[in-house]
Formats: structure tokens, sequence, C-alpha cells
């Protein structure tokens, strides 16, 4: 069981023991009880401090109101959505100031330690916002006089000292005053930060040393400065910023430093209200040597309206031949990501002459078979899994002109669109697959589209129907039969996680649409609890899955008529699979996965074997034989009795028979009534993810 609040020392071992094949220990924060703690501090406090594997803490959604910090090495805090995994704090620096040494401690998040991973957690600091104005404090640290502090001051929601390496994706930090993510390390310290949002007032995004930041958004809530950098130890060191998204309240500058600094934008884009103002040296006082003078480097930045003349590419020709990316920015010390947005396969370089040399235009191609999928595609993003009745879509035929317009004669209604027999998703997969071969934005939008249709066919309870929207029949089922649902939970999942090519689509659809992933989380999280709520018990013991269900009553269905209720050797091996691919899975999905295993034991038929023959005298010319097997093989029917687990099947008379030999011969060639299809989970994916997920 996943409920001990605590590691027990016991079991911490075995994670050690195990870190040898996973590299890895993961625990979970969770406010209901569900995980191993319910505060994160209490996590991080109870991961040891000497030579271990990375450790992960994997942080369930909620508002977690606690300060957080992190003085040991190689962990990583990865929370389920930005949008709902949320660490807040309120806090100004100058009243922790009042009463502390220094700044350890004035921060949402406050780092020590190096190799540190921030992933889908958003941190706030919301001083400013609860203290509109003003407010009188009596400070210790100064005779306990009275002290006003600002309620535009520095708020800081990240702080690091001499953390020399942090990675941070999919993340979002929000203050209402200065200095909200500060990495500071200007040694030694190398600060990654990809697809995230950073808010706040003046030099709100101040890293010292080394940074890059690439595809984040910048909001500014303050005239003086959006970025601010100090690279005054090292004259490498330089904040890097690619693909980056600027807004902010009107005439905001861009960009300070009183330090030597160093800043490279590429790619990036600015809003009309910004001031005609460069990355501008700010005197200090006393004022500080500039050792290297004004590094301010701009290529292919736009302004909406009209580029400033600061605007202009200006990188120096000392950079001849350089490849702008991740490794470049922190001088070949570290690469956080090996696939990075501007790893060396679209790296900028930098002619002899000191020019940026235009990259070849990429000429999208086309894809013979991703052509025709176009062409098969509804109106409302699915597709359908037969044209011209009874047959199975083609792709790889060339349509008539006459066929053409037959298809297009479906197009608006799209009532054929399905996910049955890998219908839409096959599709879907295929076209995101081919937009990264060809370029050719028109598959990707069509993969985009497809998306969207299984996002609109799911249920309010979780599952999918056959069909949609013809809900006639068994269409309107909830429908596991051959792995439709299972398919359509797998691509969403992907989405998410930006896998299996599906990274494609959020990279272009999360510039329009911010809450996309979470959409999608949202409905595989729906998917999910469809799937636990209709797993078959027999006397209170979790069993299995039926092919279909009815989608009001979420009780056993018939589908065709040779399909009758029953609990599925087959399609349950993928419903398990999908299971298996949730990270920190709950109790419920671990007592799910562990039911459905168990019965897969239970039910399975060893020495016997399925097998084709020659049959004469049947109008097929073949049969399908049940018959014992020397070899002790074992396999599994794909239909048994929903209370006594009897192996059953039926013809198109839907009669119930017990053995195969009673269906007509035409079914019983057709149809795949018995298989091996558990045998794999059972002897190796199943003990793999109960070595990596249960740890009693």
């Amino acid at each position: 069981m996943r409920t001990t609040k605590k590691i027990p020392v016991l079991i911490f071992v075995l994670q050690l023991a195990c870190s040898s094949l996973f590299a890895q220990v993961k625990v979970t924060v969770a406010q209901d009880g569900s995980g191993d703690y319910k505060s994160i501090q209490e996590a991080i406090n109870n991961i040891p401090g000497d030579k271990r594997p990375a450790f992960i803490i994997f942080i369930k959604k909620g508002i977690y109101n606690e300060k957080i910090f992190i003085d040991k090495d190689n962990i990583t805090l990865k929370g389920e959505d930005p949008a709902t995994t949320i660490i807040s704090i309120s806090l100004a620096r100058e009243e922790w100031r009042c009463t502390n040494p220094d700044d350890y401690g004035t921060a949402t998040l406050n780092l020590k330690g190096s190799d540190i991973t921030l992933e889908n957690l958003s941190f706030i600091n919301s001083f400013g916002k609860d203290y509109p104005k003003d407010k009188t404090i009596t400070c210790t640290a100064d005779s306990n006089k009275s002290k006003t502090i600002r309620s535009s001051g520095h708020q800081m929601a990240l702080r690091s000292f001499a953390t020399t390496r942090l990675s941070v994706i999919n993340c979002v930090f929000r203050a209402y005053g200065g200095d909200t993510v500060s990495p500071w390390n200007t040694d030694g310290g190398m600060f990654y930060f990809k697809d995230c949002t950073m808010e706040g007032g003046v030099d709100f995004y101040c890293p010292r040393g080394w940074a890059y930041a690439e595809n984040c958004t910048f909001i500014c809530h303050n005239m003086e400065a959006a970025i601010w950098h100090d690279g005054s130890i090292h004259e490498s060191s330089k904040t890097v910023l690619v693909n980056c998204k600027f807004s902010g309240d009107d005439n905001f500058k861009l960009g300070r430093y009183h330090r030597d600094a160093q800043f490279y934008l590429v790619n990036c884009s600015f809003p009309k209200n910004m001031a005609d103002a460069d990355i501008y040296l700010r005197e200090s006082n006393p004022p500080n040597k500039i050792q290297w003078g004004k590094r301010v480097y701009y290529y292919n930045c736009h302004r909406e309206g009209g580029d400033y003349a600061w605007h202009k590419n200006n990188f120096p020709s000392t950079m001849a031949s350089v490849k702008i990316n991740a490794a470049w920015a922190f001088d070949n010390n570290w690469n956080p990501v090996t696939n990075a947005a501007m790893g060396d396969d679209k790296a900028i370089v930098i002619n002899a002459n000191g020019t940026v040399a235009t990259p070849e235009p990429i000429t999208p191609t086309n894809d013979p078979i991703a052509e025709n999928m176009l062409l098969y595609q509804r109106s409302n993003g699915g597709w359908p899994k037969h044209f011209q009745g009874d047959k199975k879509v083609d792709y790889k035929k060339q349509l008539t002109e006459d066929e053409r317009k037959e298809l297009q004669a479906g197009f608006a209604e799209g009532i054929d669109a399905t996910i049955d027999n890998d219908a839409t998703t096959k599709e879907i997969r295929y076209l995101a697959k081919a937009f990264k071969q060809t370029q050719n934005k028109t598959y990707l939008k069509a993969a985009e589209k497809g998306i969207e249709y299984l996002l609109k066919a799911q249920y309010g309870n979780g599952g999918w129907p056959q069909f949609y929207p013809d809900f006639s029949l068994y269409r309107s089922e909830i429908t596991y039969n051959d792995n439709a649902m299972i398919n359509v939970l797998n691509v969403l999942l992907d989405v998410v996680r930006k896998t299996n090519d599906m990274e494609v689509v959020v990279a272009d659809l999360g510039k329009v649409d911010t809450s996309y992933i979470h959409r999608c989380s949202l409905s595989v999280e729906r998917g999910v609890d469809c799937i636990l709520k209709t797993q078959l018990k027999q006397n209170g013991k979790l069993t299995a899955w039926c092919a279909q269900y009815d989608a009001k009553t979420l009780q056993a269905a018939k589908a065709r008529m040779y399909e009758l209720p029953s609990l599925s050797g087959a399609e349950s091996v993928g419903i398990v699979r999908f299971l298996m691919r949730i990270d920190n899975p709950s109790n419920e999905i671990i007592a799910a996965i562990n039911g459905a295993t168990g019965w897969f034991n239970k039910v399975k038929i060893t020495g016997y074997k399925f097998i084709d023959i020659k049959a004469p005298n049947e109008p097929s010319g073949r049969d399908r034989v049940f018959v014992p097997d020397s070899t002790g093989g074992v396999i599994w029917a794909r239909f048994y009795d929903l209370d006594t687990n009897e192996p059953f099947f039926s013809g198109r008379d839907s009669q119930r028979k017990k053995t195969i030999a009673e269906v007509e011969n035409e079914r019983r060639i057709g149809y795949a009534w018995y298989g091996n299809w558990p045998e794999k989970l059972l002897t190796t994916e199943y003990p793999a993810w109960r070595a990596k997920w249960v740890k009693n």
C-alpha cells in the first residue's frame, strides 16, 4: 500500500537496491494522504544526504502553502501540471531580512543543492497581490525600528545560492515585485529553462552566471526592466533567450545590467506597447567597472507593429561558425537536453563576416499515404474505418475521381467517424510522424484536428463510444473492444508527456492554447477513472474487464451478435498495459493491475492450442480447432463467463456455446477466440512494473 507518511527504512533500502536497475528512487506527495507524504518539505527532509541515486518527488495536484528548502543534490520535483500543482507563499525579501542574516528563506523555492530539476509546477510569491499597499513592520535586525515594505519590492519565487546545474521544464514563476526568478551563482551557475512562464516587476528574470531559456514567456509589470544579468566573474558567462515571447505593462523596458553582462536574444518576439529602449547599463553607486563593454546581441527578433532600430541583427564577428544552442551557452560544460529545440541540427550559425547564416529554407514535401489520409478525414476531425460498404480503408490505393466524390459526400456529416479498428488514432500518429519527416504543416493540422475529435467524443464519465456522433445500436457503448478506448488514451498520454511524435502537436498548439496539455491531462484522468469503475469483481475481488459497457449504467454489455457480455482475455491486457504507463500510480491503480494479473493467472489454459487445419468439406476449405499441446503451451480464451470464469463462444445466433466446435465455420475461422495475449505481460512487463512502483 502507498499510505505510509514516511518511507520505512527497509523499504528505502530496497529502493536503493533496485536503483542499479532504475537509477532513481521515487516518492509521492499528496495532500489527501494517498502518497508517501502530505508535505513537499517532509519528503525532501527524508532524502539521505550522502551518495545515492537520483531522487524524484512526484507532487500530486493541489495548492501547497509551504516554503521549500533544498540543500541536497540530484533531486527532481515533478508536478502533474503547473495549472493544478502550485506551491505558494506570501513574503517580501525585505521583511525576511529583518529577522534573518541572508536570503536563504526569502523565496518560495530556496536552493543550495545542485543537479536540481523542476517540472510541471507553479511557484508563486503573492506578497504584492496580498498587500497592494505598502506594509509597515518592526525590524528586529535594525534595533526594532519601523520599516516600510513596498508592495512592488523584491519578491522571489525562486532563489538559488551555490547551485551549479538547474533544469526547469514547463514551470510557472509568478510574483508581483522584483527578482521573481533569481538563480544566482556568478562563478559557476548554469541554469536551463524550457517552456516556462515568468512574471513580475523589475529584473524579474535575473540570472547570474550562465543561463539558457527557450520557448519561455516573460510578463513584465515594471517600467525599469524585465530581464537582468550578472556575468562579472567570467567573460564567457551569458544569458541566452531563444524563441521567447515578451509582454507587459505599457512602456516596460526590456532589460538592464549594472555589472558586466552578456545578452543573446534569438528569435524573440516583443509586443507593440514595449518602450523604445535597448538593454541598458544602469549606473550603480559606487559605479562598477565594466571590463568587457556592452554585450547585447539580437538575431531575428521582432516587435508587433514594427521593429525598433536596436532590434537589428548584430552578432559579433568573433562568433564566426558558432552554433547557438544550449551546449554552447554553457561553454560545453553541460548539455541539459540532447534534443534541445536549438540542438546541433537546428543551431544558428554565424558567418565569418559576423552576419548570421541564412539557413536553407525547408521545402515541405508530400507523403502519398498522408495525402490520402487527408481525403478521408471528416469535418469533425475523425476518420472512418470503411469505405464503400465493408471495404477497409486502403491508404495506398489511389482513388478515382468518382471515388473521391463519393468519399467527400460524407465529409460534412462525419457520421462514420470512429475509433474502432485503430481508426483516427492510427491516422493521428501517422500524420504527426509524417509532419516531422516532411515539414508539411497540413499533416500537423490534420493530426491536431483529430485529437480535438477525441477530446470532444469523450463521455462525461470518462469513456469513449465506438463511433461519434453515430450512437445507433452498440456504437454508443464504452468500447474497450480491439483496444479502441485504450488507443485513444495512449495518444492523449503521449500528448501530455510529449512523446512518440506528439511533441510536435504540443509545440504547435501550445503557442496559441496554453491549456492544451491540461485539457488532455484531464481527459486521461477521466479515462483512468472510467477504467477503474468498470473493472469487474467476483465475490468482491477485482478481475478484468468486459469488451464494452453501457454508456449510462456502466454495466457489461453486448456488442455484435457473437460478442456477449463477458470477461475479456484479450482487451483486458491492453487496459493493464495502459495503467502501467501511469507514473506514481495510486493505490486504486495498483489494486486494479494486481487484480487483473491475478485473474489472468487464474484463468489461463495450459496444455492446449488453437490451430488452423485444412478442411476440404468446409466452404472455406479450412478450419480452426482446439487440441491438446504436448509442449505444455499456455493460452487464454477471448470470452469468460462473468461469474464462473468458464470460457464460452457464440455464433451469429447469439447463443452461448461451451466449445468452439459448436460455432459455425465462418465465425470459427473469422474471430480470435483464443490467444496468448497476457503472456509477455505476466512474464516480463508486470514484474518490472511491480519492482518499480510497488513497495511491498
